[in-house]
């Protein structure tokens, strides 16, 4: 017998986004069993899409009282019926063959956990272009590599599978739910890191296909966390987040290792000292200090988040 699948969406205040989503789902090769989109009651422009949604969708409307995408993720697992949850974003398109490249992944293989795939970036009329090998890891030191919006090749495992585009088998998920404790109010971000890397520490297998694609449309986002602009609280979310995502998932021995590189040199988008200086030279020093210090906050906050866990306290 076939795999159920339930399509999870979070949405807020994207109609335009939500309604080129849903006309994607519908329009799959192999039709979703139920899909659930995860809204608040007051989002008038959303409800105004769903009751117009296309017909023989098989939607389901799920009301969350909570802001954040969190929230609604964790809202959707619990609605979810389906023996697969895929989950996509509102500003995603999944491609006609999704639903069925994943649940023929699932069928296949039944010691998969997670699947996700390439998600075509579409901005501001321009698409993404080139193709990367390397996805979804976690360096030994801590640096996480994405690049899934440049995967390219055969399936692949690794560690962390985007949001925009993952599904995972329902049984194999024991009532895990997204983490209550990353910060935001919006868009929430490393939600997915932290999902995955939980389920990679538990010995879980997670695949990443670029031939399970969807095209991507990043939308506006109603929270401090803007896109191509910098704001210090979002710049400090984001560093908690995931300093607290990869502290859970590193060993003992590597956390230090990780917590001095992340200070001294970490990333473009969470600087440490060294990559602030070349900040410096790309956007200004005025600039480069305010998002090194928004960095440095943030990692303090996601260690003291984690030492306040039970996993921390172990």
């Amino acid at each position: 017998m076939s795999l159920t699948v339930s399509v999870i969406v979070p949405t807020w205040r994207r109609p335009a986004d939500l309604r080129r989503c849903l006309d994607a789902l519908a329009d799959q090769a192999r039709a979703a069993d139920e899909v659930l989109v995860i809204h608040r009651a007051e989002d008038a422009e959303t409800v105004q899409v769903l009751e117009q949604a296309p017909a023989g969708l098989a939607l389901r409307r799920v009301v969350v009282e909570a802001a954040g995408q969190v929230a609604a993720l964790n809202r959707g697992l619990e609605a979810a019926r389906g023996d697969i949850i895929a989950i996509t974003d509102d500003d995603a398109a999944p491609r006609r063959d999704w639903l069925q490249r994943i649940v023929e992944a699932f069928e296949h293989d039944p010691t998969l956990t997670g699947l996700g795939g390439r998600d075509w970036l579409h901005v501001e009329g321009r698409s993404a272009t080139g193709e990367r090998r390397e996805v979804g890891w976690v360096q030994a030191w801590g640096r996480c590599i994405g690049n899934h919006h440049l995967g390219a090749g055969a399936p692949r495992e690794v560690d962390i599978l985007k949001g925009a585009n993952m599904s995972f088998r329902h049984v194999h998920l024991g009532g895990r739910r997204f983490d209550v404790g990353l910060k935001g109010e919006g868009a929430q971000v490393c939600n997915d890191m932290a999902f995955c890397l939980a389920l990679r520490k538990a010995g879980r297998r997670l695949v990443y296909d670029p031939a399970v694609a969807v095209d991507h449309y990043p939308g506006v986002r109603h929270d401090v966390d803007q896109r191509g602009g910098f704001s210090a609280p979002a710049q400090k979310n984001q560093a908690h987040n995931e300093t607290l995502a990869l502290l859970d998932f590193l060993p003992r021995g590597r956390r230090a290792v990780f917590l001095v590189w992340a200070l001294l040199l970490g990333t473009r988008a969470n600087p440490g000292l060294l990559q602030g200086l070349r900040w410096a030279r790309w956007a200004g020093p005025r600039q480069a200090a305010a998002r090194v210090k928004a960095t440095m906050e943030g990692r303090l906050a996601g260690w003291r988040t984690w030492r306040g866990s039970p996993r921390g306290a172990a």
